[in-house]
């Protein structure tokens, strides 16, 4: 993507089902899951470079001995960081006591990080201070170690507000309104009441606290506090969870909006947001790694018993779309596939554009997600070339000689590697004030291969903004001199704000938004603008439920392609030469090519819960009223 977006997290949980022992044995080193968690968030890093933190618990530690142990970071190499640090410690513990060296119960009682459950996460920060505080793990303490709570999550809610609200309800004073607070929070609270009904159910049977303890931690029931935590929840999540005494568990949203995969054998249960991740660490074939489904939790009790439970009633699936095009590692046999395919289906727009001149042609892409969608379409493109060597061959047959066949044969389709991206100056941009400054100079261009009678067709994987494009890639592109600049979106056209992980919190911010805007002054039709205003702002004390999507009225009265011919307007300046065309994948297009992840809320405005039509209608009148502020 050239536009530059805060977006997803990722998360990684392992918990081993041996004692430490075992790995000591079998694979040489007490420290297994550490190294399988330095794997899994290495390999998640795509998913954030905001902030990591790693969490870790011991099952079954005597009274006085530290059995949770987390650290996090916001350094500028947050993954590294953190296992510098968990490295440093434990060696230096090594060094100071060699005893420990090959002792494992030594290892484990007197070194950190050392255990059996283990919670990773990577961060993106979606909007907020990029602070220490931000970063997951979350962790609720307290002195009864049933009642530890470490939370990480991949996910927005869209009613923060309400469900801080909840806990104000509940008695609670919570010190920030943040999602991950109020979620943590309110997992908390059901945490603390099933514990202190368990005790109290123990008590009467004479049971007492000491000898309550290990009964409560088998008897607790982690499926019933997540369907009473998550009761109001509305947004898209993957909420990973540890309790001090050694259950965890994973949730997913009803929608499957935000993925989650998990494998299992008689050593690990293993969950993470990217099913290549686990595939990688554990050296497992695509079919053992299995989806969580939508609206259910994996839980694993501290006795390693392993149950797949639906907390929430799924919803119809909604999967992120923008998983496949752009997050998600490109590693993953699906993935891999879906992305050639979006670049393929946009082969017939694309030709048309160039009218089917694939000998003046070249075909290049945006760096770097757009590679796999390239691939795609250069298929699709030497399809098309072998149709045309075909034809000219049947054509010319009576007359045909030897040397004009081989000139026939030799045409070749011409693609370059024609953007250079900078990876260094890209890392800096993050910030919407420096970016502007610097975003011009993230990629660089080939010269020498595109020649004036030239058409030069670029794909990137979306075209969110513009800002890259219209202030550096298309200018760059024009230094080339061809005839023609083909931008292709592997996306649809984004038209409406994401509330559920993408940070596109502002209507005014997406190039589809403001060509909109600019077709509706064109043809004298701006006095829709303020009609749709008037209907926001009737809808701003309805329930979600039944508040609408009126904003999809800015776009009703122009067809796709001629907003897509505005966008081409707005992404050039005066002084580029070359005729510029910006073609977008169709959204029927995008469901053939991911035929699984149908959530297209950002381009369709169907958003697939009730929040979400909140969100667009407040972004909506913000913009109108002229207000900078979030949307959510």
């Amino acid at each position: 993507m050239s536009d530059a977006l805060k977006h997803e997290c990722g998360i990684a949980q392992i918990r081993l089902l041996k004692p430490l022992e075992y790995y000591k044995e079998k694979y040489g080193t007490a420290f297994y899951g550490i190294n399988k968690m330095y794997l899994m968030m290495e390999k998640q890093h795509n998913r954030g470079q905001d902030g990591a933190g790693f969490a870790n618990i011991k099952l079954n530690t005597a009274p006085g001995d530290r059995y949770i142990s987390r650290i996090r970071s916001n350094a500028a190499q947050p993954i590294q960081d953190i296992f510098e640090q968990i490295n440093g410690r434990i060696n230096d513990e090594i060094k100071a006591n060699p005893e420990y060296s090959e002792d494992v119960a030594l290892q484990k009682k007197n070194l950190p990080y050392v255990g059996e459950v283990y919670l990773g996460h990577v961060r993106y920060g979606t909007f907020g201070k990029n602070s220490i505080e931000s970063v997951h793990p979350f962790l609720r303490q307290n002195n009864w170690m049933h009642r530890n709570l470490i939370v990480a999550g991949n996910f927005n809610m869209t009613n923060v507000n309400q469900l801080f609200n909840n806990l104000v309800e509940l008695g609670q004073h919570p010190k920030e309104k943040a999602d991950t607070v109020t979620v943590m929070e309110k997992i908390g609270h059901f945490l603390d009441s099933e514990v202190q009904k368990l005790y109290k159910k123990l008590k009467k049977q004479g049971y007492s606290k000491v000898s309550a303890s290990p009964i409560i931690a088998e008897k607790l029931n982690v499926a019933k506090i997540l369907r009473k935590s998550s009761k109001n929840w509305d947004g898209g999540y993957a909420m990973a969870g540890l309790l001090g005494h050694g259950d965890s568990f994973v949730l997913r949203d009803p929608a499957g909006i935000r993925p989650a995969y998990y494998y299992k054998d008689d050593e690990v249960v293993v969950v993470a947001s990217e099913r290549p991740v686990i595939q990688t660490a554990f050296n497992v074939d695509f079919n053992d790694v299995h989806e969580l489904p939508p609206g259910h939790a994996i839980i694993t009790k501290k006795s390693g018993e392993v149950n797949i439970t639906q907390i929430l009633e799924p919803l119809e699936r909604k999967a992120c779309s923008f998983e496949r095009i752009y997050f998600s590692r490109g590693s993953d046999a699906e993935i891999y596939k879906e992305r050639k395919m979006l670049g393929r289906l946009l082969m017939p727009e694309v030709l048309k554009s160039i009218d089917h001149d694939t000998i003046n042609t070249v075909f290049s892409f945006i760096p770097n997600t757009a590679e796999t969608s390239f691939y795609g379409m250069v298929e699709a493109a030497q399809d098309e070339l072998n149709k045309q060597k075909n034809d000219a061959i049947l054509a010319e047959k009576d007359t045909l000689t030897d040397a004009r066949l081989q000139e026939i044969l030799a045409h070749r389709l011409r693609t370059e590697k024609i953007a250079i991206k900078d990876v260094k100056l890209r890392t800096f941009i993050t910030e919407d004030s420096s970016r502007d400054d610097l975003v011009a100079h993230v990629y660089d261009v080939t010269y020498g291969v595109v020649k004036p009678e030239d058409s030069l067709v670029i794909i990137d994987d979306s075209i969110v903004r513009g800002t890259t494009l219209k202030k550096s890639i298309i200018k760059m592109m024009d230094r080339l001199n061809p005839r023609q600049i083909v931008v292709v979106s592997s996306a649809p056209q984004i038209r409406y704000p994401d509330c559920y992980g993408i940070d596109m919190a502002r209507l005014e911010g997406l190039v589809a938004f403001r060509a909109a805007l600019e077709l509706l002054k064109d043809n004298n039709q701006y006095d829709i603008v303020e009609k749709v205003y008037e209907k926001c702002k009737l809808q701003v004390d309805l329930a979600d439920e039944e508040v609408k999507n009126f904003v999809k009225e800015i776009y009703e009265p122009f067809t796709d392609e001629q907003i897509s011919d505005k966008i081409s307007e707005l992404l050039c300046d005066t002084d580029v030469k070359a005729e510029v065309k910006v073609i977008y994948q169709t959204v029927d297009n995008l469901h053939k090519a991911c035929p699984k992840n149908l959530g297209d809320w950002y381009f369709t405005g169907n958003y697939p819960t009730f929040g979400g039509n909140r969100v667009v209608n407040r972004a909506f009148i913000n913009f109108y009223e002229g207000n900078e502020g979030r949307a959510y």
